[in-house]
């Protein structure tokens, strides 16, 4: 029997346009024999409209200017409703009712267990990790602790919150040059910024601080830039490593998404056998410490000597065109449209065994 799935995307996020591009790419994949599709963007004042499938987008194929189309019809939401948990405000049609939600909002007030925490109110099962393990891997500060004390490692660090300040001085002192000055809570490298002098550093908190109120400044890693993808619940399998080769200082947002040629991808990794293991274990061991679901990016430094350092963990990859996440999964034998399917198999896994759950006290 099909599924209803309501692939959500857009959102009120710096990585607006590259949500738009995920679901492009999630919405041409999907096996329609398995899947009704329903369309749900959300502006960039938070507007949730319903889009048909053939006017959703404007500037399709061009990453600098893509964007909703003028035609979503503003829904509203029915929490607790047994029936539709959607209307369209103006007709006051409802919306069929959606089996899953596939979000595809990357960072902010979507990846961070906000919408997750939302879907969960409205009982609607969903792809990715549940509200703790999406918040936990958000802010790159709560993932380095408990990393660290789970014993994996990760680039040394120095937090600072908005009001607070440490000199340049003190802090090259203790971490070394280059240093690496990021919002905590961003992804697609939005924010980030590679420092090498004070006159560096005083732009870079300052650009980080435009986006968030804590910030991250980390220790410059050299070493090669490896992804695994982790997919499952109970039983999470890891694809093949990965490498990204940034012709630029880093992995840019421009790089990623707006430059053709600037980055070299190699999937596999060039790591040796006994390497590319010890870098799926770790990828693994963080998926659980972190309390991951579904699915997950692990990124990794791997420096000349062997050492595997934990970047950052993304629990609502990019589905893009050129991206890795997919790009892995296809390389291990899992296609486009089999990785989706499996997605939605997991979150609606997850959701029964939820709805498992005693909700009352039995005396």
């Amino acid at each position: 029997m099909k599924k209803s799935v309501a692939i959500v995307f857009g959102g009120q996020s710096s990585e607006h346009e590259v949500s738009l591009q995920s679901a492009r790419n999630v919405i041409n994949a999907i096996d329609r024999n398995n899947y009704y599709i329903t369309l749900i963007g959300i502006d960039k004042q938070g507007h949730w409209l319903r889009f048909d499938e053939r006017d959703y987008l404007q500037n399709a194929t061009d990453p600098a200017h893509i964007k909703l189309s003028e035609s979503g019809r503003l829904l509203s939401l029915m929490p607790g409703a047994q029936g539709p948990q959607f209307v369209e405000v103006e007709t006051g049609l409802e919306v069929p009712r959606i089996d899953v939600v596939f979000p595809l909002i990357h960072g902010s007030s979507g990846e961070d267990g906000s919408l997750q925490g939302l879907l969960r109110l409205l009982d609607i099962p969903f792809v990715g990790p549940d509200v703790l393990g999406s918040a936990v891997c958000m802010d790159k500060d709560v993932t380095k602790r408990l990393l660290r004390d789970a014993g994996i490692a990760v680039a040394p660090f120095v937090v600072l919150h908005r009001g607070e300040s440490v000199d340049f001085v003190s802090v090259s002192a203790q971490l070394g040059l280059p240093l690496f000055v990021k919002p905590a809570s961003q992804g697609s490298s939005v924010g980030v910024s590679k420092v090498t002098d004070e006159a560096s550093y005083t732009a870079a908190l300052k650009l980080a601080f435009d986006y968030d109120n804590k910030v991250l400044i980390e220790q410059g890693i050299v070493g090669r830039e490896v992804e695994c993808a982790v997919l499952g619940n109970h039983a999470p399998q890891v694809s093949v490593c990965g490498e990204v080769v940034a012709n630029d200082e880093f992995y840019a947002y421009d790089t990623k998404y707006l430059n053709d040629g600037q980055a070299r991808i190699a999937i596999p990794a060039e790591l040796s056998a006994d390497l590319s293991e010890a870098v799926r274990e770790v990828a693994l061991q963080a998926y659980r410490v972190l309390g991951c679901a579904g699915l997950s990016r692990v990124d990794f430094f791997v420096t000349d000597a062997r050492e595997i350092i934990i970047n950052e963990v993304n629990t609502l990859p990019g589905f893009t065109s050129i991206s890795m996440y997919p790009k892995l999964w296809q390389a291990s034998g899992l296609s486009y449209p089999e990785l989706i399917d499996r997605l939605i198999v997991l979150a609606l896994e997850r959701a029964d065994e939820h709805r498992a759950l005693k909700t009352e006290v039995v005396l």
